[in-house]
């Protein structure tokens, strides 16, 4: 059920003791229990933090710690998520036992998704059943019309790799939707897993072969037969996966903005005859312009398309709507689902409890039905009304720097103030929450029933879209979400109920460890309106250039250097962070730091400047607790996934890296020429 909607352009920062203190007034010492943000006991003073910064601030955290069983790594998000998870958990029960909300309100589907996900024995019960009616559509499968339809009258229920219809912000003019033509899903990650050809790349298509050729003997399929379909779709999927734009193009939406008539379209792929597909799908308007996303990717759907298949393609597609269900289906296919997606690609040991996956399930469906409950038990006014203030002041900072640069012009430091000046900041919660009344979710359902009426619900509200103007108050993330992201077609940034906890943010804690945390959170985001792809939408969220040639290409160069400083990082035994697709989320790390220290500064110059804690200078405790945000402990199999597929690096790396390209890290720290932690001033990368 793999309904191909294009997601948001959403980046995330989302992050002897005293020998090296400055002492400033008086020293207090303050206990651990005392909401200073900064526990001694996590930190190893007996390594020299000009040395490793890193094992300084996190040593006897990372000694005493162990990935859980459950996990791929751990540290500061993963425990707050857990804690976040626990809260939300807490919420729904109390939901569950007042007994006050009728079947057809938002909570009551909420609860509805949440039992029918744990009632294994029902879905023990009922095989593979629910999803037989689907896959006796794909067999019946008979013509290039018969296929033409399934894929289309059935784009919910029916998972197939070729393409998808979504509906997003027009990159030419945001505050329209426009209807994107993406190409499918398929079932491997990424691209590369396709086309590397390095030892652990073929292992890992070898596994997966292995993986497709157990799931289908759930089907009925004897292992023979399965292990000949499983190499079949591998064939198939990597000659898909071949043509489509690699991570690194993929992170720049001019390559994405491919206008083109439906009488274009229709050249392009004419055996889709793309007016009644549309039509079939539940557009009920007629339109005349979309966007192609990948044109390459098309002309290989057309020679595909202009030979037919069908055996092959059914066989694909039957594989495809497999293991979009599998989560939905017996325990037994869900546990093989985990165990090659989660223990051979993360190296994850076990699944985690049944009751937190049914949470996320409900997060990632009816996110918002629960968010209400949330933020009325979890989120105080106070904390919302301090966040303001520290986001007013960080982008005050930034500000600041950008007029304050030297290598770009005023006018092009004009178009980015403005931009900075149209942000808009979301705080905690939307202040319009999602209608569910129209989802079908049902008392006596099945889960996999219920997950249906789920993802038709979706797919019919995205398509309703097309051609509509945008809804500026919808959120990307429900507020019980432990993350925060900038979309620049809005121009805004946006966070979270659940980030304003700590390590990240205590609204009753030291300012100098906020603005550590949650304040460099705040800056990361705001840095993603100016990192090499956020730079290329101007004030209004449009894909316009607003840059001088020059400007441009001093920007380029700074960005070129930074990403061959990240590139020479070597996580694991020869495997190093691709900089030049991490570059987007390690301008936002750097510029974020930067913006956060200054906004400190600002905060201090109208505010009464603190006293030293347990001996360290507030300047000190900022970037301690930066590197407390990031600490993180990971398989070498989750870390090689994350290399190849995430474009934040690991956390390890940006809890340290961009400190040594802040002058003011090495001033706290006294970090001189020779010191381990030391890069010479003139390597030292400065962007924003």
């Amino acid at each position: 059920m793999k309904t191909n909607f294009l997601k948001p352009v959403l980046a995330f920062a989302v992050v002897a003791v005293a020998a090296t203190a400055c002492k400033e007034k008086t020293d207090v010492a303050v206990a651990d229990n005392e909401p200073h943000g900064i526990i001694l006991a996590n930190m190893d003073t007996t390594v020299n933090p000009k040395v490793d910064f890193y094992n300084y601030v996190n040593g006897n955290w990372m000694k005493n710690n162990e990935i859980p069983d459950d996990q791929t790594s751990w540290g500061g998000f993963t425990i707050l998520r857990k804690k976040t998870d626990a809260d939300v958990l807490n919420i729904l029960d109390k939901a569950k036992k007042s007994g006050k909300y009728a079947a057809d309100t938002d909570q009551a589907k909420a609860l509805m998704i949440f039992e029918s996900k744990l009632d294994t024995v029902a879905r023990d019960k009922a095989g593979i059943a629910p999803l037989q009616p689907t896959l006796d559509k794909i067999a019946a499968i008979n013509s290039m019309e018969d296929f033409r339809k399934v894929i289309t009258e059935d784009a919910v229920a029916v998972s197939q790799p070729f393409f998808g219809v979504a509906a997003f912000s027009n990159p030419s003019n945001s505050a329209m939707n426009s209807a994107y033509i993406t190409p499918g899903g398929l079932g491997l990650p990424d691209r590369d897993f396709y086309t590397n050809i390095d030892p652990a790349s073929v292992k890992i298509r070898e596994q997966y072969v292995a993986h497709i050729t157990r799931m289908l003997q759930f089907l009925g399929d004897t292992e023979e037969s399965a292990h000949k379909q499983a190499e079949t779709i591998l064939a198939f999927e990597t000659k898909l996966a071949t043509p489509r734009l690699d991570k690194v193009a993929s992170r720049d939406f001019r390559n994405f903005n491919n206008p083109r008539s439906i009488a274009e379209l229709d050249k392009m792929v004419p055996q889709i005859k793309w007016e009644q597909a549309f039509k079939d799908m539940g557009v009920s308007k007629k339109m005349d312009t979309v966007i192609v996303m990948q044109p390459k990717y098309m002309e290989t759907l057309n020679q595909m398309f202009a030979k037919p298949d069908l055996d092959t393609w059914k066989t694909v597609m039957r594989w495809s709507t497999l293991n979009s269900a599998t989560g939905m289906l017996t325990t037994e296919i869900e546990q093989a689902n985990f165990d090659f997606y989660s223990t051979t690609l993360n190296g994850t040991k076990k699944q985690r409890p049944a009751n937190e996956r049914a949470l996320a399930t409900v997060n990632g469906s009816v996110g918002e039905a629960l968010g209400k409950l949330y933020v009325d038990e979890m989120f105080p006014p106070e904390a919302k009304t301090k966040a303001e203030a520290m986001i007013a002041n960080v982008i005050a900072a930034y500000k600041d720097r950008i007029n304050a640069l030297t290598w770009m012009s005023d006018s092009t430091k004009v178009k980015a103030i403005e931009k900075l000046d149209k942000f808009t900041v979301k705080i905690g919660y939307p202040d319009k929450w999602k209608d569910y009344s129209a989802m079908e979710v049902k008392e006596g359902n099945t889960f996999y029933d219920n997950m249906v009426a789920v993802d038709t619900w979706n797919f019919k509200d995205n398509l309703s879209k097309i051609d509509e103007p945008v809804d500026r108050t919808e959120w990307g993330m429900s507020p019980q979400t432990v993350n925060a992201y900038f979309n620049p077609f809005n121009n805004e940034i946006v966070f979270p109920a659940a980030i304003l906890q700590p390590p990240f943010y205590d609204y009753k804690a030291d300012e100098a460890v906020n603005y550590g945390g949650m304040g460099a959170v705040i800056g990361h985001e705001i840095s993603h309106a100016f990192d090499d792809s956020g730079a290329r939408f101007d004030a209004s969220g449009n894909l316009v250039n607003w840059w001088t040639d020059k400007d441009l290409i001093n920007f380029t160069e700074r960005g070129d250097k930074l990403a061959e400083q990240y590139s020479n990082v070597e996580v694991l035994d020869s495997v190093h962070i691709n900089g030049k697709f991490t570059l987007g989320e390690n301008i936002g790390d750097l510029g974020g730091v930067l913006a956060a220290y200054d906004g400190l500064q600002r905060f201090y110059k109208e505010n009464e400047r603190p006293d030293n804690i347990d001996g360290f200078t507030p300047e000190q405790r900022f970037f301690m607790s930066w590197a407390t945000v990031w600490r993180t402990k990971s398989r070498d199999e989750a870390i090689k996934n994350q290399v190849k597929t995430d474009p934040h690096s690991p956390g390890k790396v940006r809890a340290t890296q961009p400190l040594v390209n802040v002058d003011a890290f090495y001033e706290a720290f006294d970090i001189k020429e020779g010191d381990p932690m030391y890069v010479a001033p003139e390597n030292r990368v400065r962007i924003w």
